[in-house]
């Protein structure tokens, strides 16, 4: 890869920070720049400044839902993956789906592998 080429830029949020942090630090070391945000709140706080080039996101979280914070950022950036362990997630996407959105969901926990399929895929 050429010096000058700018890695793709990954925001990671989840409001359980080992989680966030863990996937940042395998992006990083995969050739990605991520950052972690614990929140759907931070995550649309720094979208605008990080500019993303994917936001990917735990559904479920106290302040913001992903998927809220999703529908959000969508004009940012059109890539947005989401992950989730609970099933209060079909609810939430039932309710998007409704909206006109659709989004790409992986379940929790998140194999890294899987995870750097679907980036590069």
């Amino acid at each position: 890869m050429p010096e000058n080429s700018q890695k793709p830029k990954v925001l990671v949020a989840d409001d359980e920070r080992v989680i966030a942090d863990t996937l940042a630090m395998i992006l990083n070391q995969s050739g990605f720049e991520a950052k972690a945000v614990y929140s759907g709140e931070k995550a649309l706080e720094i979208a605008a400044s990080f500019a993303p080039d994917m936001l990917i996101s735990d559904v479920i979280m106290a302040d913001l839902n992903g998927i809220d914070a999703a529908i959000q950022v969508r004009a940012l950036l059109p890539k947005i993956l989401l992950f989730s362990g609970q099933a209060a997630t079909a609810d939430l996407l039932e309710k998007a789906r409704a909206q006109g959105y659709e989004f790409e969901i992986l379940a929790k926990p998140v194999h890294p592998q899987d995870l750097l399929n679907k980036l590069r895929g």
